[in-house]
């Protein structure tokens, strides 16, 4: 297994970490903890021990199977990540109930990376605000938190003002060879890298879309590495950032387990050679999207209600994956019915100020009859 040290807390970290937000589920959505528990033992005997989960996930029941699972192994051969819901702290009353109550899901005596969970401009305001920080600080000194971190949703400017307003032990973003000009960005990894703030990646493989490309995409990776998985090239694109001290990847099934065992056993960051493969994989899956929607939301508010950009970008995220489950799933959960392309009154105001040029009702027209016919055709499948 591989391992890096953040020098700044001379902790060694696997390099493989163990994302808890997608354990494998029962019919009834409940976690199935026999195959859980098997996966995060093969993990750990491999030499995984750097466990991430958070208040939400799997309904607050993550961590108590996370805190069930490691309670079987010795607690100073682990380290445990978890996070504070700053959507649901409205004063530090509310973060010592979530924190207590976390411990006691948890079944521990003290976390130890402690994350301020999906920060943006708002929640960082919220944060200075209520004074977070120094609740933070007073769980340290008590000894029931030992690293103070946060989790990054927003774009790069709001990440550099949270980045450099405190100083930060380690910091978690989303990144990855698709995404590594949205959100905190690349910039963001160097600039983490310049201030000596090690770095902990979500979402390396896409929430899975970067471990299942179309055909005519995947047999570029295979001409280049016929034995190796998808999913492993996008692990080491991540890994091949020095700064970069845990990759968590949330592993629902054994096989995935296995996967990123063999990839991280003999890590390797990629060459030159490979770093052009990559390139020319991203280049050809941006050249899918259907149109130019930067999301800059000059069209909004719509006058008829529609969710403009984001119906775009649930229609060129498909384009771009071909992942027709996951199309049909955010088609249905992220744009509400008021919000569809369907409501469109064809009024041109959006056309008049989109800076791409777009023929906005068009593409409406077009994406509303080919993600209906999407979602109809999953339905019937999961029938």
């Amino acid at each position: 297994m591989e391992f890096r040290t953040m020098e700044n807390l001379g902790v060694k970290t696997s390099l493989l970490g163990f994302g808890c937000m997608r354990f494998p589920t029962n019919a009834d959505g409940s976690i199935n903890e026999e195959e859980t528990l098997a996966m995060i033992d093969k993990a750990y005997q491999a030499g995984v021990n750097y466990f991430d989960t958070a208040y939400p996930y799997h309904d607050g029941k993550s961590e108590v199977v996370t805190g069930k699972a490691l309670s079987r192994y010795p607690r100073d051969s682990y380290y445990l990540a978890t996070k504070l819901p700053m959507w649901a702290v409205h004063s530090i009353e509310d973060a010592k109930r979530i924190f207590q109550e976390q411990l006691d899901r948890l079944q521990k005596d003290y976390v130890d990376f402690y994350l301020l969970h999906a920060l943006n401009r708002e929640r960082w305001n919220q944060v200075k605000e209520l004074d977070v920080l120094g609740y933070c600080e007073q769980l340290r000194k008590e000894g029931k938190v030992r690293y103070i971190g946060f989790s990054f949703h927003d774009d790069y400017a709001a990440f550099e003002e949270i980045l450099t307003s405190y100083s930060w032990d380690f910091c978690q973003i989303q990144f990855n060879y698709m995404d590594k000009d949205t959100q905190a960005t690349q910039k963001g990894v160097e600039q983490a890298e310049k201030l000596g703030i090690p770095m902990v990646i979500m979402e390396p493989v896409k929430g899975g879309s970067l471990a299942s490309l179309p055909e005519d995409v995947a047999k570029l990776f295979y001409a280049a590495r016929p034995e190796e998985s998808i999913a492993s090239w996008a692990m080491r694109y991540v890994g091949s950032f020095d700064n970069v001290k845990v990759i968590l990847s949330g592993m629902s099934a054994m096989e995935q387990v296995e996967d990123n065992i063999k990839t991280f056993a003999d890590f390797a960051p990629l060459d030159e050679s490979e770093q052009k493969v990559i390139a020319q994989v991203a280049e050809t899956l941006h050249n899918r999207v259907q149109n130019g929607c930067t999301a800059c939301r000059y069209c909004m508010p719509c006058p008829a209600g529609v969710n403009i950009p984001g119906c775009f970008h649930v229609w060129n995220n498909y384009h771009i994956y071909e992942n027709k489950q996951e199309a049909a799933r955010r088609w249905k959960n992220e744009i509400a019915d008021a919000q569809k392309a369907s409501n469109c009154i064809k009024c041109g105001k959006c056309e008049q100020v989109c800076p791409q040029k777009i023929a906005i009702r068009e593409d409406l027209a077009r994406l509303q009859k080919e993600l209906d016919e999407i979602a109809m055709s999953e339905c019937v499948q999961w029938n």
